[in-house]
């Protein structure tokens, strides 16, 4: 089997008490040359059950924990002959083929693949938040760094070559939510280490959000904004959200639709904005603004394919609302229609139904 295909490619990751995950896991990377893993501390039988499936399993400890040091480990274990590093997360399973994509795509002089990554699905199966990933790279002339939220350093002299292959689909399959109390030490281990890192400010200033901390989230995210390297767009616009979200939480509406406004004008191409501010217009019952807002939303045909984007911007909500609001103003046609949307998208809310129905009825009398 070896000789048919291009390259020797070896999957390496890391985990700890995931034994639950490891068949479908396995199987799902049963087209890579080699499987390696490096156990952090399993007390179930996560190590068992991967070495009965054939992988390479090494137990070591990293104390105090950082995510970077654990993966580099890991890396430090596939062979100096392998030319292709896939790294998942034993949560992540591949959708079948994406061997002989990869094989397609990579050329000589490669050093990394970006693919397609679903964060999550929606209620009917449908892809949520989907995003580039980067973890699929040569064997050498890279570090993981940052202590959480790690990502892949090139530490070549020269520019890395870089492409890119949305048929190879890799999805989100993740246990039930645990404690997240390591991650938000972590990160603000990390914001300590490098406070002019703009990633890994507005990823604590996330967590304070996730955490219900909210003027820690709006201290943190308003220093990300200020940061001379916080300059990409989306992400710039995506802080502008999460600390209106948190002036919501503090009950500080006008606030909040001002840094919604703010993230408009940040990055007017995503939807994100427009739709955070039209719900907040439908619980100001402000029906204009709404309806204002789900017109301008629709403008956007195409989600970014970064890893900030909401499934909610590209669901039925935006019809659900265009359905309400052109109801409230008296637009029954455009109610109708957004309304029919929004049933046809999602089937399986039976509020969508009798509210069709309803604007149905109002028509005909």
């Amino acid at each position: 089997m070896r000789n048919m295909n291009k390259y020797k490619i070896c999957a390496y990751a890391i985990c700890k008490n995931e034994a639950d995950f490891v068949d479908r896991w396995v199987d799902s990377l049963s087209e890579a040359d080699m499987i390696i893993v490096c156990d952090t501390g399993s007390t179930d039988d996560t190590i068992e059950r991967l070495r009965k499936k054939g992988v390479i399993v090494h137990e070591i400890k990293v104390d105090p924990w950082r995510f970077d040091v654990a993966r580099n480990i890991s890396l430090a274990f596939v062979p100096s002959d392998i030319d292709i590093c896939v790294c998942t997360d034993l949560d992540e399973i591949f959708e079948p083929g994406w061997r002989n994509c990869l094989e397609k795509a990579w050329k000589p002089g490669t050093d990394r693949l970006q693919f397609m990554f679903t964060f999550n699905f929606n209620e009917d199966g449908s892809r949520g938040m989907t995003f580039w990933k980067d973890k699929i790279h040569a064997r050498n002339g890279y570090r993981w760094i940052y202590p959480i939220h790690e990502v892949l350093q090139f530490q070549e002299d020269r520019p890395e070559i870089v492409i890119y292959e949305e048929n190879i689909k890799l999805n989100h399959y993740p246990a039930p939510k645990s404690s997240r109390n390591s991650y938000l030490s972590l990160l603000e281990q990390a914001v300590q280490e490098m406070p002019e890192n703009d990633r890994m400010r507005f990823y604590l200033g996330r967590e304070y959000l996730y955490q219900g901390k909210w003027d820690d989230c709006i201290r943190t995210l308003t220093e990300h904004l200020n940061l001379p390297s916080s300059v990409w767009n989306e992400e710039r616009c995506a802080s502008m959200r999460y600390i209106a979200m948190a002036f919501l939480a503090k009950s500080m509406t006008q606030e909040a639709i001002k840094w919604l406004y703010k993230a408009i004008a940040q990055a007017p191409h995503l939807r994100e904005p427009y739709v955070e501010l039209a719900r907040v217009f439908y619980k100001e019952k402000n029906w204009p603004g709404v309806y204002h807002m789900v017109h301008e939303a629709l403008k956007i045909p195409e989600k970014s394919k970064s890893y900030i984007n909401e499934a909610y911007s590209w669901d039925y909500t935006l019809y659900d609302l265009g359905a309400i609001s052109a109801f409230e103003l008296g637009k029954m046609e455009d109610s109708l229609k957004f309304a029919e949307m929004a049933y046809k998208m999602a089937p399986h809310i039976n509020r969508l139904r009798k509210n069709l129905e309803a604007i149905k009825k109002y028509i005909e009398n």
